[in-house]
């Protein structure tokens, strides 16, 4: 596959959401650079070598927001991503290293079940802008991240569960474990709501997909798919819990699995910068570093 050149502040973001599981690997590059004239043919040849992933250069000068946001200021910096998460960071011309990581993380792709190159999204959670309405006091919404706990309703077999993620995602699945008597049946899935819902708006709004689950399905081990085309943008997930498989009086649910990828890429601005002073040259064999905002560079 053939490398991308990109030239916008803004293309970045737009690979990461064409990706999906796929590894990126990122050059991060200056035309004034030696070490990335001499590096480039190799990266070109790496391109077409491992075809599994998406390589992509970014010219620092052009797209300058980009490098500012992931505090490039050494060149060549080769920046390493999956699920639009970043992995791995080479700095400077080191063509063994860099190779590594490829292989290192195609090879984790290779050998994962998880062939559609989705991920676990537990981690972008937002537990504390999320909640359950009628949760038991002793069982609530966070005991479905613990092991060996549940969430249990409270006063009768319904509950509700408002899911904030801390960036927007694309759902693909979900993973539902709970027992076979009183795991739940039907389950409403609502997206993008500004406030949670009551249980009288749940049971007349019509949901973006509503599911009908079986004791198979609560086994924990099978996915239960979605309509992909329809969580392409989620930034809250509802899901109406309206009965259970065998009408019992309280409705329980072992472990709530959530399964996609991020839209968009960290903002690694939100991450303390790299230690050292601006204009250092850290160890960084076969790179330039960028001296000041202003000037030449310094080899």
């Amino acid at each position: 596959m053939p490398v991308k050149h990109l030239h916008n502040d803004g293309d970045l973001a737009t690979e990461f959401a064409q990706a999906g599981g796929k590894l990126i690997v990122v050059d991060f590059f200056a035309t004034w650079c030696g070490p990335c004239r001499t590096v480039a043919p190799q990266f070109e040849q790496m391109s077409n070598r491992y075809s599994n992933a998406v390589f992509v250069k970014v010219d620092v000068d052009q797209m300058t927001e980009t490098a500012r946001q992931y505090g490039i200021r050494a060149m060549p910096t080769f920046l390493f991503f999956k699920n639009g998460q970043q992995v791995a960071q080479v700095q400077g011309a080191n063509v063994p290293q860099i190779e590594a990581n490829i292989k290192q993380y195609i090879d984790a792709e290779g050998a994962s079940d998880n062939k559609d190159g989705m991920c676990d999204l537990t981690t972008a959670i937002d537990k504390s802008k999320s909640e359950c309405l009628n949760e038991a006091d002793d069982h609530t919404f966070l005991n479905l991240f613990k092991e060996g706990d549940y969430l249990e309703s409270d006063c009768d077999e319904q509950l509700i569960l408002n899911i904030a993620f801390n960036q927007p995602v694309k759902l693909h699945s979900l993973k539902f474990k709970g027992p076979a008597q009183n795991g739940p049946k039907v389950v409403k899935l609502f997206i993008n709501v500004p406030q949670t819902l009551d249980f009288d708006q749940a049971v007349r709004t019509n949901a973006v997909q509503e599911l009908i689950l079986t004791s198979k399905d609560l086994t924990g081990d099978e996915a239960v798919p979605l309509k992909f085309v329809k969580f392409q943008n989620v930034q809250n997930l509802q899901l109406f819990l309206k009965d259970n498989q065998s009408g019992a009086e309280t409705t329980r649910l072992d472990a709530l699995g959530l399964h996609g990828f991020p839209i968009s890429f960290t903002n690694m601005g939100d991450f303390a910068r790299v230690a050292g002073k601006k204009g250092e040259l850290d160890n960084n064999p076969g790179g330039m570093t960028i001296q000041s905002d202003k000037g030449p560079p310094s080899v």
